[in-house]
């Protein structure tokens, strides 16, 4: 069995390594709402005014829900489902790093003031998480992806993924 995995994963990392993923590969979608979420973070930290922030706030939390539901029911799950710790442990972190940012991104909301240090503070904090948590699951998790799931199955993945953050309530 462990032959198997172990030659289905070679199989899938050469075939990957000479495919570039397409528009409709989950590692490609991910990538361009990682991005989107950079350019608010951006966007938060050169605001001034308060009810520029509170639309920021506002618009990374629309961003920020679907995707990491979505990408723990598609993604993360199929990671922990595989028979590699080191991949379920990457799986476990994403969904603890997850659970981090929007606990942080709550706390933002709930500060009255979006122009005090404490807001500053703590949309500091979110930024530097998210993007800790970005930089680390684009090199660990992908890399699980990659060498476990052929481009089709990352299409599909890209498609339930889709369908995922569409059911997603963001209240």
């Amino acid at each position: 069995m462990e032959v198997k995995s172990t030659l289905e994963k070679a199989k899938n990392a050469v075939g990957t390594a000479f495919t570039p993923t397409s528009e409709s590969d989950i590692l490609t979608t991910l990538k361009r709402e990682h991005d989107e979420v950079r350019q608010l973070f951006s966007r938060l930290e050169d605001a001034d005014d308060a009810a520029t922030r509170k639309a920021v706030v506002s618009q990374i939390r629309q961003a920020l829900v679907p995707h990491t539901e979505a990408e723990e029911r598609v993604v993360y799950d199929a990671v922990l489902a595989l028979q590699d710790r080191e991949a379920q442990a990457d799986g476990h972190e994403g969904y603890l790093e997850h659970a981090l940012a929007l606990d942080t991104l709550a706390r933002l909301e709930e500060i009255g003031s979006a122009t005090s240090p404490e807001h500053k503070a703590t949309a500091k904090v979110l930024k530097e998480l998210v993007e800790h948590h970005i930089q680390e699951e684009e090199h660990n998790v992908w890399g699980d992806v990659k060498d476990n799931f052929s481009a089709e199955a990352r299409e599909r993945m890209n498609e339930e993924f889709e369908a995922a953050k569409s059911s997603v309530d963001l209240l």
